[in-house]
């Protein structure tokens, strides 16, 4: 697959106006993506587990104008205007246009809200932008009448290809966001050991997966909630040039490959390891960059330091993970969920802002909730 696959065969169908809602979920990577190369090509692949509770609902309405010559839309979150929002979806619009040729025929209205608080120092991006990637390969598929499939594409990709492209557009939107269409596990970036694997889209993971990860538990701890002091845009960026950036990458391609044989043996002990050690390396890349910055605060410490004592103590499997800023995602099996949920609220909720916490699990994508055009 090329970035020419994506661009649609002619529309079929004029449409006046309409409407379509998907809900998408956020996720948390395990092997960590951080760098970046144009057109938001990731520098080595990774892999996550989709999140089922964090999620994105976008309803995007749609009607029909005269001008053509720009783009025309309107962002609302929980019934807000965002006046703010505009800059990024603009961006995205010039990015996509080439594959979405109907975007400046209307003038759109995107409404969304989200499971979670929009202050909570979650990522929204991934399951906004996600959601909105499906909404509007809906309004695709009803202007080339149910079928998207462009000439190029072999018909035996039919099924594949709405989810391929929803992906496509996502990733150029928020690089994160193509992992999180599907589920339980996506892998991001071509791979050598991951068949279909892609730098241009997200597939699911095509391994058996042992039963000690289905229905894993992520509980994810609101350590800060303020605005994080280096972007992740900026952050990724910093990796050109970085004096460990090569070597980063070969860790991470090799780490996709180790936990490859990690998520179909069940070995939990060793899925710590490698979960852990790829968060502080994510991590350490950023104090190591020029210039140099820390996401962690020092909540962040104390409960990775009580996790681990909790362990040492208790024989748990439970483990942590972070994103690009302070929160924590606790992991742990679900025959756990009792044992850890307990720690959790009487050892770790003390750390985090107003004692918030989420809890969260593996899910399996995003659905369209209502079909209204």
């Amino acid at each position: 697959m090329t970035e020419n696959n994506f661009i649609p065969k002619p529309y079929t169908n004029a449409i006046e106006k309409g409407a379509f809602t998907w809900s998408s979920p956020s996720n948390i990577a395990l092997v960590k993506y951080w760098g970046k190369k144009k057109n938001q090509i990731p520098e080595n692949p990774s892999i996550s587990f989709t999140l089922n509770n964090c999620k994105t609902t976008t309803t995007l309405s749609f009607s029909k104008k005269a001008d053509k010559d720009a783009f025309s839309f309107d962002v609302y979150l929980d019934g807000e205007k965002k006046e703010s929002f505009k800059s990024k979806i603009e961006t995205f619009f010039n990015r996509v246009e080439v594959y979405l040729p109907f975007l400046k025929a209307y003038h759109f209205k995107i409404e969304t809200s989200n499971t979670f608080p929009h202050s909570s120092g979650i990522a929204s991006s991934a399951s906004g932008m996600s959601a909105l990637a499906l909404c509007l390969m809906s309004v695709e598929e009803a202007l080339t009448g149910g079928s998207v499939i462009p000439r190029a594409v072999e018909e035996s990709q039919a099924e594949t290809y709405f989810i391929q492209k929803a992906s496509f557009l996502a990733r150029l939107g928020s690089g994160s966001a193509c992992r999180s269409l599907e589920g339980d596990l996506v892998v991001w970036g071509q791979h050598e050991s991951i068949e279909g694997s892609s730098d241009l889209f997200g597939v699911k993971f095509p391994h058996q997966v042992h039963k000690a990860f289905k229905n894993y538990q992520d509980t994810i701890l609101l350590v800060d909630k303020g605005e994080k002091v280096v972007s992740s845009t900026v952050g990724h960026n910093l990796m050109h040039g970085h004096p460990f950036a090569q070597e980063r990458f070969k860790q991470a391609d090799k780490n996709l490959k180790t936990i490859t044989e990690i998520l179909k043996s069940g070995d939990l002990d060793a899925f710590i390891a490698l979960v852990e050690s790829e968060a502080l390396t994510l991590h350490a890349m950023m104090m190591t960059s020029m210039p140099y910055f820390i996401l962690m605060k020092p909540n962040t410490l104390e409960i990775i330091n009580k996790i681990w004592s909790f362990r040492a103590e208790t024989g748990s499997k439970v483990c942590f993970t972070l994103d690009a800023g302070a929160n924590v995602h606790v992991l742990y099996p679900q025959n756990e969920a009792e044992t850890v949920r307990t720690f959790i609220e009487t050892e770790l909720a003390d750390y985090c802002q107003n004692r918030q916490f989420i809890h969260d699990a593996v899910g399996f994508g995003a659905c369209q909730l209502i079909n209204n055009n």
